[in-house]
């Protein structure tokens, strides 16, 4: 937490409390030397925070939990390989199956652009870093021409760029591709794709569907589109081997609407720090000093209803909108008439500019009447932002007892709340400590992950993997013990 600590001198604290850097040591048992050192750094509020400072640094470095989790991979990867190994089924014993998995459905990588290229991004690699091998089927127009990207393959197909025609004619020609290689499992995304997941089931392959959201009460499609992704709505809990959904909500409308039990896999995000600011300079913005808004400038996003709401306040600080239109450029046309000094509407951000906009700011504003589980609500939660979202279920599910809400479509309530937070830093900074908290416990992307590792090896059954049959755990328990006493014999 960047705090300079304060310890009795056990031996073994001297490791992260060290030379005065990151805090002082006192004699166990000294109540003088202990309030002394209290008094001392108290008195010291410079030096106090360059040891905070100093001491999530050392965290950082030498005691992150991803890198201990990778250290100890590799630890149980090398003893495993170090096994006697005489016979193909025992030699399958020391490590897990590795599955050739393809992603289709979505625009591809490098460029996220929506929540299934972000899930493409962080569930692939990690995937890939288990050791699984993944296609990751991308449109040639919107994934650079490369072969691979952070362990992924990258697999480019031609598409028609037109809104109603580009996700079908691309899932098609990917779907019909996947159909002749070797492929254990195939994951599709979206409702729109879900129409496609019985075709390689006729191949001998294992289909996923993830459900983001209800597509068809999007407002940018049609009569006859809606209606194909109603379709859609029905294939995905009907035609894949398996189902997963991303919110307790979805989870109980597939319940209650068809009776069925689709798997419930959350989406995820990572717990980040603060960055140093420098492009949000450049943008004329202050850390902590404005509100943000993060993701696509379309109706159901209701970003104008944030601007109402934020028109009406006399404040310093700043309203930021970072995102892009979706085949609704009349609609983000028209919140551009409102940029200001006070209002500044960007068109999308990423990387390192994305990472330092979104742990900067004062608070996270998701004003949308549709969602499924809103990437940006959770990376803002992740970062350490106080966020205030409407009341729908999917933001309910994440955001209660942990940030705030105000009543759908409500500008009189938003504004209220956006009143109330702005003038009360206390209150944001005990929502943030909750988010945090709520984050950590269960939708960090390594968990995430894992969770959807485990549906495909169960869906999978154990079967034959690299020319391998598994056995079954006690099986092999017994079967490592009898070489055991063999060896030792």
């Amino acid at each position: 937490m960047g705090r300079a600590v304060v310890a009795s001198d056990l031996g073994s604290r001297r490791e992260l409390v060290y030379e005065g850097k990151t805090g002082l040591l006192f004699r166990p048992g000294d109540i003088e030397g202990l309030a002394g050192a209290i008094a001392f750094l108290y008195e010291r509020q410079d030096m106090a925070q360059q040891m905070g400072a100093a001491g999530r640094e050392l965290v950082r470095e030498r005691h992150d939990p991803q890198a201990h989790h990778e250290t100890l991979q590799r630890l149980y990867e090398r003893l495993a390989n170090d096994q006697p190994q005489t016979t193909t089924s025992y030699s399958f014993a020391g490590r897990k199956p590795e599955l050739k998995i393809a992603f289709i459905g979505g625009r591809g990588v490098v460029s996220k652009y929506s929540g299934i290229e972000t899930y493409y991004e962080e569930v692939g690699k990690r995937l890939a870093e288990m050791g699984h091998e993944v296609t990751v089927y991308c449109r040639n127009y919107f994934t650079p021409p490369r072969l691979e990207h952070n362990g992924m393959r990258l697999l480019r197909l031609p598409t028609i760029r037109s809104k109603h025609l580009e996700t079908v004619v691309h899932t098609l020609l990917s779907t019909v591709h996947v159909a002749f290689t070797r492929c254990d499992i195939v994951h599709y995304h979206a409702l729109g794709p879900a129409l496609f997941a019985f075709l390689p089931r006729l191949f001998g392959k294992k289909t996923v569907v993830t459900v983001q959201g209800l597509d068809w009460q999007r407002r940018k499609w049609g009569r006859i589109a809606s209606a194909v992704l109603r379709l859609g709505e029905q294939a995905a809990i009907r035609l894949p081997n398996c189902t997963m959904v991303v919110s307790r909500t979805l989870q109980e409308y597939y319940r209650n609407n068809y009776g069925a039990e689709a798997l419930l896999v959350p989406n995820g995000t990572e717990a980040r720090e603060v960055r140093e600011p420098f492009h949000i300079l450049k943008w004329g913005l202050k850390p902590g000093q404005y509100i943000l808004f993060l993701g696509r400038f379309s109706p159901e996003k209701n970003c104008h209803l944030l601007i109402e709401a934020f028109e009406r306040i006399h404040t310093s600080v700043k309203l930021v909108m970072a995102g892009g239109s979706s085949y609704s450029d009349a609609y983000a046309n028209a919140l551009r008439q409102h940029q200001n000094g006070k209002i500044r509407l960007l068109d999308w951000v990423s990387g390192e500019a994305l990472e330092e906009l979104l742990t900067n700011a004062m608070l996270f504003v998701l004003p949308s009447d549709l969602e499924g589980l809103s990437l940006a609500l959770l990376d803002a939660m992740g970062a350490g932002v106080c966020v205030l979202a409407s009341d729908i279920p999917e933001n309910r599910e994440l955001v209660e007892e942990a940030g705030f809400m105000f009543k759908r479509g409500d500008v009189d309530d938003l504004e209220r709340m956006l009143r109330l937070l702005i003038s009360d830093p206390q209150v944001r900074e005990e929502a943030t400590r909750s988010a945090r908290k709520r984050i950590r416990a269960r939708y960090l992307w390594p968990q995430v992950t894992g969770e959807i590792e485990s549906a495909y090896l169960k869906l999978m059954d154990w079967k034959e993997l690299a020319g391998a049959e598994r056995l079954d755990p006690t099986t092999l328990v017994s079967e490592k013990k009898s070489r055991s006493r063999a060896d030792a014999s």
